[in-house]
């Protein structure tokens, strides 16, 4: 998908770029029965206390329902490509032979007036739902289950793909976006193909407004406070960390701090670590 570029007739337009929305269909009504309320919570919780610093803002907006699990078997008419604001991907309003209508992550080469399958036996195609053990080795997917029937929690964001290495005992080995390859039942689901809006990363946001568009507030240096705020305030004029390492306004490691448990009952599936280890 490319990207659209404005002249720099303000000095924060010189930068900005957005999505040139090719193949989406721009007068389109979201699916009304596929929206759910959004509720804006800036950060806080019920106590009405910051848990999450830098949210708060944003557009109104509702959320679409997406089929991550898709369990619904047959054949499947793309009716249109929608821009979601809840997430880098697109997404595409499929109609089933009975009517219903769902959801799903639309993957690079899908068009409106596509067909989808879902179910075993599906041909291999983008956009094609089947189990991990009927994909070839070396194919290329998304949307991958990690327990059956609980629906895609891998490899949903903009551009990303994983690919299947190899299948052995009733497990597949697939190597993660991120270079981690990991075993995962064969009877999960998986989908075809590479997410689509593979230039959302290459987007460049180019002014403050925009980020509050979409939820999110200024962030503060941690140096510019005073000590009385943050570990690395304080001192005059551009003072060093002063410690072996930066830290969070908290005092724990910021970088190369690692916060997976060293006893997690999955390390077992992890064949490879992101990092080559």
């Amino acid at each position: 998908m490319a990207i659209k570029t404005y002249k720099p007739t303000t000095p924060s337009r010189r930068h900005m770029t957005v999505s040139a929305f090719e193949g989406i269909d721009k007068k389109a009504q979201p699916e009304r029965s596929l929206l759910e309320p959004l509720k804006k919570h800036a950060g806080r919780n019920s106590y009405g206390r910051i848990t999450v610093r830098h949210k708060g803002g944003a557009n109104r907006r509702k959320y679409r329902v997406i089929d991550f699990k898709r369990d619904k078997a047959g054949h499947a008419t793309v009716i249109n490509l929608q821009y979601d604001p809840n997430r880098s991907a697109n997404i595409a309003l499929i109609e089933y032979e009975d009517g219903e209508r769902r959801y799903i992550l639309a993957p690079v080469g899908l068009k409106a007036g596509s067909t989808v399958t879902t179910g075993s036996g599906a041909d291999i195609l983008p956009g094609n739902a089947l189990p991990i053990a009927e994909i070839p080795v070396g194919e290329m997917i998304h949307c991958v289950e990690l327990y059956p029937g609980k629906g895609a929690q891998l490899v949903r964001s903009a551009g990303t793909a994983a690919q299947l290495m190899a299948k052995e005992n009733g497990m597949a080995q697939v190597r993660l976006p991120s270079g981690e390859v990991r075993l995962v039942r064969e009877n999960c689901y998986a989908t075809i193909g590479q997410v689509g809006n593979t230039d959302w990363a290459n987007i460049h946001i180019g002014k403050a407004g925009r980020k509050r568009h979409m939820g999110w507030r200024p962030t503060v240096r941690g140096s510019v406070m005073n000590p009385n705020d943050h570990p690395h305030g304080g001192g005059e004029g551009k003072a060093p960390v002063g410690r072996p390492g930066p830290v969070t306004p908290w005092g724990k490691p910021a970088m190369g701090y690692k916060t997976r448990k060293k006893k997690n009952r999955t390390d077992k599936f992890i064949v490879r670590r992101r990092n080559g280890k």
